[in-house]
């Protein structure tokens, strides 16, 4: 046999031998990521339930601040408590809350600094309740906020959202999922100074004059 005859024998078995190496790795890739599906579609974790059990307005004053941009703004200075409800409804599959983020908005402007909730794991089926402050000070109301909020207050209803923003993951047995994004959207509707109203004044009323209508189940997307 010729040495160049056994030089391509010799490619041709490392050829073949890289094939079936290559065969072997995508099969047991393959494999994994079948085992991977039949354990979620067995399990099928759903998203966590939200709740907003209540909503405590310390202060909302709305102030007459200054001019930017050729009109003139109000100030907001707000501090509030909320109190948050979730819960795991899975049956085998526990929930990683990561990082999870709390403000307030009103008619989509925020009105308060992100709050950071402590990071937990809920098991199944966990029950965890957070009691965040919510809180901005000196918050530019355009105009049109500015009259919509003093508008709501004098009619003796003002409605709120409060927002759950963070990353979770899924655990099940020992498989844990990679980070899903958490938004939650928890409406609120305050009742002023028991439906009267402030009749033209927006300047918070005091202990009671904003008081949480009722508990709401929240919107949740992941």
């Amino acid at each position: 046999m010729s040495i160049k005859h056994c030089e391509q024998h010799k490619e041709c078995e490392r050829q073949r031998l890289y094939r079936r190496c290559c065969a072997v790795i995508f099969a047991i890739i393959l494999l994994l990521l079948l085992i991977v599906l039949i354990v979620w579609l067995v399990l099928r974790p759903t998203k966590p339930h939200f709740y907003l059990n209540d909503l405590t307005v310390v202060c909302l004053n709305v102030t007459t601040g200054g001019a930017a941009n050729s009109y003139y703004y109000s100030n907001l200075a707000v501090t509030m408590q909320a109190t948050l409800a979730a819960r795991n409804s899975n049956e085998r599959v526990g929930i990683y809350f990561d990082r999870a983020d709390v403000y307030a908005e009103y008619k989509g402007l925020r009105i308060t600094v992100p709050t950071s909730l402590p990071p937990v794991y809920q098991g199944h089926p966990d029950l965890t309740v957070w009691s965040p402050f919510l809180s901005g000070n000196n918050v530019q109301l355009p105009p049109n906020l500015a009259v919509s909020i003093t508008q709501d207050e004098t009619a003796g209803y003002l409605l709120v959202t409060v927002r759950v923003d963070g990353w979770i993951r899924f655990k099940a047995g020992a498989f844990i999922t990679s980070s899903y994004h958490l938004r939650v959207r928890c409406p609120a509707l305050l009742v002023v100074n028991d439906g009267r109203g402030s009749y033209g004044s927006n300047s918070g009323g005091g202990a009671g004059y904003f008081r949480f209508q009722r508990a709401a189940a929240c919107v949740v997307d992941i």
